[in-house]
């Protein structure tokens, strides 16, 4: 009896021993299965941005695998930003990146889960940062893996490089030849092929900008007669070494009225591309160029179809978010704003976005979806993630509601005129003559604003220092978190009341307008220039730019931002002798 009491236990602690070693075969278990890839689809596109699109797509014979490794040589690992897999009928399936593989290195390989009754023919794509092609003044220069690293021989590789529009002289040099052709192909690729290459093309005009689109965001707003109002807002860096005077946007197809600003509220040209039926772009030419590592923002509006009314009160919009979106945006933000009185219907239905936020105010409701990693390809291929589609329900009752409120405040004001005039008028007293203060501004308002922005500039200097300190570790931690608040909270303050004083002065008349608005440029260009010190700073300790390079960057930027420091203090000065 003890015996047999003791062989459970043993069994049992073997399998406890043995499991944590299961998980280590995974990596290459369908290096086992049985199935072959009879062929690969290898297409290397370069983006608008710069960005590197790799979609392969695969077909296999036999029983595919649980689990389809593929990659490519290590040192491209550090360059994905996105991969996705898929099949031709819009199913998605889950993506492991840099799984580790027994016995293998110099690889950066991605593991495919497929389902129970895998597809024979899927496609995994990946997005690469657009720092692997470099522009030059005689061309461009492209690094890029030549062929997939599968973990089988592959009977039939076709390589198909997806240059921009009027790409010229193209030479790609890989390990096993060079060859001045966008299509090539490769037959009996062994298992994990090491192969990286490198493609020199030519490329007129700006029909390829090497940029980083941070943010897009966007905002529908839906007015009570369905009209559609966008307005898009993005926040785009250059990462190339070349200053960029225009740049090309997309648009949906039905887009008219185009319009475009720059951060500082100028009017800038924009010109509509047609390129087919799926989607439209616009081309918009900068005031300034945009130097090599310097961000802008640019506002884009237009407007689209109406909305398309389904029943009496029933309204739905159906909005193709990004079709064929040539470049990457890192984060897009859409909000949509439904007329005032409209409440939407099953808003959890909605699946497109990776979150999203309903809120509410007193009379109207919005909608806003997160969206990261955006690339042309997977909408193409995903529909359900690019659609959005919304369904509210609206009164046109509510189009009164502004006019009857306006309606009461008048009848309500002129009920108090009418009584007040009615009353019993006592004698008027005697008038004593009092000087006129000056036409636009009581003094003590702007000396108020002088001592504020003082104040404000005192804070922020002491901030800086407290930053220096910390950084030197001069100062203990907990006591730099303290003043630190303490600080924030003394501006954050002392910015309310500059901003309210300053509406004052730009209602106080054409100089006072003026001035605040000379202020709010100089500001600006504070802080373009502060975000572009920060960024030349983490490209010189990356090693991205050469120390004299960044000397001249710094030097420039330095001499930018007491250029703008100067014309505040000329401001102020001009405002105190104002009140003199």
């Amino acid at each position: 009896m003890k015996g047999a009491a003791v062989m459970p236990a043993l069994i049992i602690f073997t399998m406890i021993v043995l499991l944590p070693f299961s998980y280590n075969i995974k990596a290459v278990a369908a290096e086992d299965a049985e199935y072959t890839i009879r062929y690969v689809n290898h297409a290397v596109e370069v983006m608008y941005g710069g960005y590197i699109m790799i979609n392969d797509t695969i077909e296999v014979t036999g029983q595919a695998p649980d689990s389809f490794l593929i990659g490519f040589p290590y040192k491209y690992g550090s360059y994905v930003l996105k991969c996705v897999a898929y099949d031709a009928y819009n199913n998605s399936f889950p993506v492991s990146l840099n799984v580790p593989l027994e016995n293998r290195s110099g690889f950066y390989i991605a593991e495919v889960d497929l389902p129970q009754f895998s597809p024979q023919v899927f496609s995994v794509t990946f997005v690469l940062s657009n720092d692997l092609l470099t522009q030059s003044e005689t061309g461009f220069n492209l690094d890029f893996p030549a062929y997939p690293s599968l973990a089988k021989d592959v009977a039939r590789c076709e390589v198909i490089m997806v240059f921009p529009e009027d790409a010229s002289n193209v030479t790609i040099e890989k390990n096993d030849g060079l060859v001045d052709n966008s299509v090539f192909v490769k037959e009996n690729l062994p298992a994990f092929t090491y192969s990286p290459a490198n493609a020199t093309f030519l490329l007129a005009g700006e029909k390829l900008q090497i940029i980083n689109i941070k943010e897009l965001n966007r905002e529908v707003k839906i007015d009570a007669l369905g009209e559609i109002e966008v307005s898009d807002s993005y926040h785009i860096v250059n990462n190339s070494t070349i200053s960029i005077t225009s740049l090309q946007l997309a648009l949906p197809p039905s887009a008219s009225n185009l319009s475009a600003r720059d951060q500082l509220g100028r009017t800038l040209a924009i010109e509509a591309i047609n390129r087919g039926e799926k989607v439209g772009w616009c081309n918009i030419t900068l005031i300034l160029p945009l130097s090599a590592s310097e961000f802008t923002r640019l506002i884009v509006k237009y407007n689209l179809p109406n909305v398309v009314r389904e029943e009496a009160n029933k309204f739905a919009l159906q909005l193709s978010l990004f079709p064929l979106v040539n470049y990457y945006i890192e984060l897009v933000s859409v909000t949509v704003i439904l007329p005032e009185g409209a409440r939407l219907l099953n808003p959890e239905a909605i699946l497109v976005g990776d979150t999203y936020g309903l809120a509410r105010d007193v009379f109207q409701e919005r909608l806003t979806i997160n969206i990261e990693s955006v690339i042309y390809l997977e909408s193409a291929a995903l529909p359900s993630r690019n659609a959005l589609q919304i369904v509210y329900e609206y009164n046109y009752l509510w189009l009164s509601f502004r006019p009857t409120l306006w309606i009461w405040a008048l009848a309500i004001v002129g009920c108090t005129v009418a009584a007040a005039w009615k009353r019993p008028k006592a004698p008027a007293p005697a008038r004593i003559a009092v000087p006129k203060l000056p036409a636009g501004l009581r003094p003590e308002y702007v000396k108020l604003f002088i001592g504020a922005y003082e104040e404000k500039k005192k804070i922020v200097s002491e901030l800086e220092s407290l930053e220096t300190r910390a950084r030197k570790g001069r100062i203990p931690r907990r006591q730099y978190k303290v003043q630190k608040k303490t600080l924030e909270t003394r501006l954050n303050a002392i910015s309310r009341n500059t901003a309210e004083i300053k509406q004052k002065l730009l209602g106080a008349g054409s100089l006072y307008a003026d001035l605040m608005r000379q202020l709010e440029i100089a500001e600006t260009e504070i802080d373009e220039v502060e975000a572009n010190i920060k960024s030349i700073e983490v490209r010189h300790s990356r090693g991205e730019l050469s120390l004299e390079a960044y000397r001249k960057l710094l030097a420039e930027y330095q001499r930018r931002k007491e250029k703008a420091e100067t014309t505040i203090s000329g401001i102020l000065l001009r405002l105190r002798e104002e009140t003199q």
